[in-house]
């Protein structure tokens, strides 16, 4: 999976893909991470990529022409996805994540200010997909990038290394996780079920599965009203 990531804050991505699993993913080449600057397109002297809005108001707009020559110096594969994050796009979610792990790239533009100037969602790209993280404000798109460049690595064949390490991951099944316990077996009073000590594989499974349940059901019905 190659990420190409459009950010006036090439730093916040480098650095947060220095560590963990993206850096682990990346060193063993299950992704390849890169960003494009802006501002290294632009032809206004002061190597602007903002201006004031027309019709007023506060704040800046992000520009076309920077936007539009720094996508189109990206190589673009065969099976590429292009995604603008934006409060006004799609919810992301699991099932989402893992419809874009089947492509073969993922190109990122990360706005910033009060957006983008709308000629940029018109005329970028025809299949863009616009994505929001929910129903709240981030200073810019970079945080947004990140969470995607995420959670679909972890989709990926080899991006955590395991196979089952994603498999019961809240919401891979439309259920949120079940509980998790490791040693010591007692601490300050909590003891782990016994369920878990038994070392019966399938009243584990069946334990798992009915707290999956009852989980969904008490904190997110929403997904639980859903569950088939």
């Amino acid at each position: 999976m190659r990420f190409n990531i459009i950010t006036l804050f090439p730093e916040m991505i480098d650095g947060a893909c220095a560590h963990s699993i993206l850096s682990r993913a990346a060193n063993s080449k299950v992704i390849e991470l890169n960003t494009v600057n802006p501002r290294d397109f632009s032809t206004n002297k002061h190597k602007k990529t903002d201006d004031t809005p027309y019709g007023g108001g506060a704040g800046m707009v992000m520009t076309c022409q920077p936007i539009f020559d720094a996508y189109r110096s990206v190589e673009k594969l065969s099976a590429s996805k292009t995604i603008m994050l934006t409060p006004q796009g799609k919810t992301y979610n699991h099932a989402l994540a893992k419809e874009l792990s089947a492509s073969d790239q993922l190109i990122l533009i990360c706005g910033h200010y009060e957006g983008f100037d709308e000629r940029i969602r018109i005329g970028l790209d025809d299949d863009l997909l616009e994505i929001s993280l929910g129903d709240f404000i981030l200073t810019g798109g970079e945080l947004g990038a990140l969470c995607i460049i995420d959670s679909v690595t972890r989709l990926i064949e080899d991006g955590l290394g395991h196979a089952e390490s994603s498999a019961y991951d809240s919401f891979s099944d439309g259920l949120l996780e079940y509980p998790q316990y490791t040693k010591p077996r007692e601490y300050e009073g909590m003891v782990v079920p016994d369920v878990l000590l038994n070392g019966n594989h399938a009243e584990i499974a069946k334990w798992r599965q009915e707290q999956q349940i009852v989980r969904t059901r008490e904190r997110r019905p929403d997904l639980y009203d859903n569950y088939p």
